[in-house]
């Protein structure tokens, strides 16, 4: 096995990174397509789901994605862990780029693929593919709802405070040296980590936190009829937003991390002499 992890080197790397996210966005943009093109054709309206099954679908995405790419590649899957792994674990800086082209590939193709199988109900729900349903492949202020009036500005602030919360706590829960899960649990933690930041921080920017979640599918969108894809429901520029957002605010929740916590946890060197117990070989 470690002489096939070292052969595999960073194309294996790479090639996990795209089917991890892959996993991600498939789970992630095909719940949104459920119930928002899927649900918007049910009588009443609404029968396929809600915003608590939103946050779950993307939680037990992130995680089934983590499993799939782990051993490979760590299970970045998205470029703010990247960079900030990069900054604060000595994650190679020159295998940034790749990893994020890599994560950028696999939501777009995992975005061509929902998009391919909900084609009907998007039709059907949202014929000339406007932002009513924009909302399935990428995120926008307030979900896109005008009665709260949610600027990218407070959009960029919520994306960073949102992403600081997700690195710090993939930090505390991936650090050996503090109490990480055992029993190959972390890939749980971290996406029960993603349904409570959806369910807490969902409301004004649609919790993308990640860059290639957030850019991959929009271009898959844009590529197949939505025009206004880069544009949210005032028509300003906004695919900047989830990506400069989660960029900052991963180096920042990962700095707090160091800062708060990590500087102060015991290292892996023996214990001084009076600090465990000392077997008697009397």
């Amino acid at each position: 096995m470690a002489a096939r992890l070292k052969r595999s080197g960073l194309i294996g790397e790479v090639s996990a990174e795209f089917a991890g996210t892959m996993i991600l966005i498939l789970f992630g943009c095909g719940v949104v397509a459920q119930v928002v093109a899927g649900g918007a054709l049910t009588n009443p309206p609404g029968g396929l789901g809600n915003h608590d099954s939103i946050a779950w679908a993307w939680g037990l995405g992130v995680t089934l994605g983590v499993y799939v790419a782990a051993r490979l590649s760590g299970a970045h899957l998205n470029p703010a862990v990247t960079v900030a792994l990069a900054a604060f674990k000595g994650f190679p800086w020159k295998h940034v780029g790749p990893y994020v082209v890599a994560q950028i590939a696999g939501a777009f193709v995992a975005a061509l693929i929902v998009r391919w199988n909900y084609s009907e109900a998007l039709a059907k729900a949202d014929p000339t593919h406007t932002i009513k349903t924009q909302g399935v492949f990428s995120t926008l202020p307030a979900n896109g709802n005008t009665n709260l009036p949610v600027t990218e500005w407070g959009a960029l602030r919520d994306q960073i405070i949102g992403t600081a919360i997700l690195l710090l706590l993939i930090f505390a829960v991936t650090d050996l040296l503090g109490t990480p899960p055992g029993a190959n649990l972390a890939p749980f933690i971290v996406g029960l980590i993603v349904v409570a930041i959806g369910m807490a921080w969902g409301t004004n920017a649609g919790y993308a936190i990640n860059p290639a979640r957030d850019l991959g599918p929009r271009l898959a969108s844009f590529l197949t009829g939505y025009g206004g894809a880069w544009r949210d429901q005032y028509g300003n520029f906004y695919f900047w937003v989830p990506i400069v957002g989660p960029l900052i605010g991963g180096l920042l929740g990962a700095g707090l991390y160091k800062l708060l916590i990590g500087r102060y946890l015991p290292t892996a060197e023996p214990e001084p002499a009076g600090r465990v117990p000392v077997p008697d070989e009397s």
